[in-house]
């Protein structure tokens, strides 16, 4: 089988180039990891301090939310891991919204690329319908850290960069390159990408009021028709019509509004057709 001209030219990550970011990032860049949340994790719990980014240039067994495996060529994406020490003062009642502000980040920073992104709840980034960046966020116990650091929070996201559509793992989703029609630079878009998490972080940290405003501002959920799939196997269908201030999706149904928490929701247009 012939290689794609995409694939020819997918240059692996500048090192120099992310060496110093502003904001307190330390990038390691591993050739090849199965996951690069694992490897986060792994570090977490040994006490690694926040800040530490794992990023690689071929996951081969990544995991997506409700335990789905995500692998990409190799160079063709960005697997990224940050790692982040909230501050025990912080109620825990806002560690939900930790996905959602990822998301926030993902999509602003592609609309400054000039990506037409938007959020589909909770945080699956979009570009005209189709799925670019998933997104997955693990809470870490650290007991063997000191007991003022509280729990990590392990920030992975996947975004596609250069797949062809023959690369692509499902019918509804793009990369970086299929909407731009040109090469994409991964270093600058990780780079543009860090800053905006860590612009998002202070806003969770300080004015979630504000970042439910930018995440409500960045949904391409709200309005549609939707059919949520909950974890105990019930299904919910009708118009999402907000976003609640614990980042729950509100669906009015013909029984009634419903609040979803966690599920698949699936949007009514997006539907593969049978």
């Amino acid at each position: 089988m012939p290689v794609p001209p995409s694939a020819m030219r997918r240059p692996s990550l500048d090192h120099a180039r992310l060496r110093a970011l502003p904001g307190g990032w330390r990038v390691e860049i591993l050739d090849e990891t199965p996951s690069t949340n694992a490897v986060l994790a792994s570090r977490a719990r040994s006490g690694e301090a926040p800040g530490l980014v794992i990023t690689t240039e071929h996951q081969t067994a990544g995991r997506g939310r409700l335990d789905r495996g995500w692998t990409t060529p190799a160079r063709s994406a960005l697997a990224v891991s940050a790692l982040l020490r909230p501050s025990p003062s912080i109620p825990v009642e806002r560690w939900p919204w930790l996905p959602l502000m990822t998301g926030v980040a993902v999509a602003s920073g592609l609309r400054k690329m000039g990506y037409a992104a938007g959020l589909k709840w909770p945080n699956d980034v979009l570009i005209e319908g189709r799925k670019v960046c998933g997104i997955l966020i693990e809470r870490i116990e650290t007991t063997g850290a000191r007991p003022s650091e509280g729990a990590a929070a392990v920030i992975g996201f996947g975004l596609n960069t250069s797949q062809t559509r023959e690369e692509l793992p499902i019918e509804n989703a793009t990369s970086l390159e299929l909407e731009s029609g040109g090469p994409v630079d991964r270093t600058e878009v990780l780079a543009a990408l860090l800053a905006e998490l860590g612009a998002a972080y202070e806003i969770w940290g300080s004015e979630p009021e504000e970042l439910a405003s930018r995440y409500r501002e960045l949904s391409v959920t709200v309005g549609e028709q939707v059919r949520a799939e909950l974890p105990g196997g019930e299904v919910w269908e009708g118009t999402a019509t907000a976003i609640d201030d614990f980042g729950r999706l509100v669906i009015a149904t013909g029984d009634g509004p419903r609040v979803v928490g966690a599920g698949d929701v699936i949007h009514a247009r997006l539907r593969p057709q049978s």
